[in-house]
This record gives structure tokens, sequence and C-alpha cells, in this order.
């Protein structure tokens, strides 16, 4: 083999998922020459409200149908199936032991998400583990990013080979799973926001309108 395969870790609640998402992992594939892109649709969240959060086998369907379109894209189901609560550390772990020998791993997820990597279990036992790859939207303050960079590091940076954290600038991610799910409520429009396949589900199913979609249901 030459060389080891590079894989991206797109983890998230994807309630729903939608263009933001996927123009993040295509530009990380893109800029990192990322062979695949892994979507890691979450269990059970821990940080996050339960409220207007649909079951997981829900979420992960929605991903498989806005995904399925890309060969480098593919969808685990490993967050789904474990049980219990969704932790990142368990999760880059497990992938870690998995590809050690085949492949480097880039976890990506929102500049905001690795602001708060030092409140996650054992953080630098996790930078041992992978890359981090931080969205940001244009304009975002990246000297907050350094800062969390070398004090992972402990040191200062010397060159862009040093990083633990390395930015992506996206402006589709002005879309939000947030605002979507609020459109919805208000029986306003989401075209264009995320995949047709995911919108026609989420109209199917009656996510997000009050009264319609019970957990476990479907």
């Amino acid at each position: 083999m030459q060389g080891k395969l590079k894989i991206g870790i797109m983890g998230g609640t994807f309630n729903p998922i939608h263009y933001g998402h996927l123009v993040t992992a295509e530009e990380a594939a893109n800029q990192f020459a990322l062979d695949q892109v892994i979507f890691m649709p979450t269990g059970n969240p821990t940080y996050k409200e339960n409220r207007d959060i649909v079951e997981a086998e829900h979420r992960y369907l929605m991903v498989v149908i806005a995904t399925a379109s890309n060969p480098k894209f593919v969808v685990s189901r490993m967050e789904v199936d474990r049980g219990g609560e969704t932790r990142s550390i368990d999760t880059i772990s497990e992938l870690y032991d998995k590809y050690r020998d085949s492949a480097q791993l880039f976890f990506i997820t929102g500049a905001d998400a690795i602001l708060e990597i030092l409140t996650w279990k054992e953080p630098h036992i996790v930078i041992q583990k992978c890359k981090f790859i931080a969205a940001t939207r244009p304009g975002y303050d990246i000297l907050k990013i350094r800062s969390l960079d070398e004090s992972l590091l402990g040191r200062s940076l010397q060159n862009s080979d040093d990083k633990v954290i390395y930015v992506m600038e996206v402006p589709a991610l002005a879309i939000s799973s947030t605002d979507i799910r609020r459109r919805v409520k208000e029986g306003r429009p989401i075209k264009y926001l995320l995949p047709e396949g995911v919108a026609n589900y989420i109209q199917k199913m009656g996510f997000y309108l009050p009264g319609k979609y019970k957990k476990g249901s479907g």
C-alpha cells in the first residue's frame, strides 16, 4: 500500500441533514484530498436538548438519502447502534483502532464545537488519534482556533504541519438545521436548503410539526 488513506469523519445530529453539511464534507474532501468521508449521525446526543430531535434511525435514513449520489460519502451506523450517550472520544477511539494502520483520520466539525474540545474527556489523547477540520463562516475569528491549537500542543506553531486544527471557510454554513425545523413548523419553504429526497421524507413522516410525529412511529 502506498501511504495511508485519508478519511474524514463528519459527525453531527443531522436533524435534519442539509446542503451546509454536504458542502462542508465536499469542501473538506477537496481541500484535504480525503479518500472518503464517513458521515456519523449521533445516536443519543450528550450535549443537545431532546426537543425536536427525531429518533436516530430516521436521521440515519435521511443522511443515507442525502449522500447516496456521492461515491466518496459513506454513512456509518456506529453511534446509532452503540446505545447510551454519544461521545466523540468513543467514536474517534473506535475508528482509530480500526484504521490506525491504514488511514489518517480527520474529524470534521464546526468551529464553535472545536472551541469546546478542551471540555472533552482526555483531549490530549484525542489529538494523537486524529486531526480536526474546523468549518467556519467567512469572517470567523480564527485567532481563537490558533490559540486553542497552540494550547493543545503546549507550544507555538512553527509551520502548518504542526497543526492539530485546520480552519476551512464554508459559505453554505449560513444554512442551519435549526432554521429548517423552524421553517417546517411555520409552514415556510425549505426547498433548496436540503436535498429533495430529504425534504420529501420530512413531509411524509411529519417531522418537526407539533403533534404530527411521535417517537417510534414509522
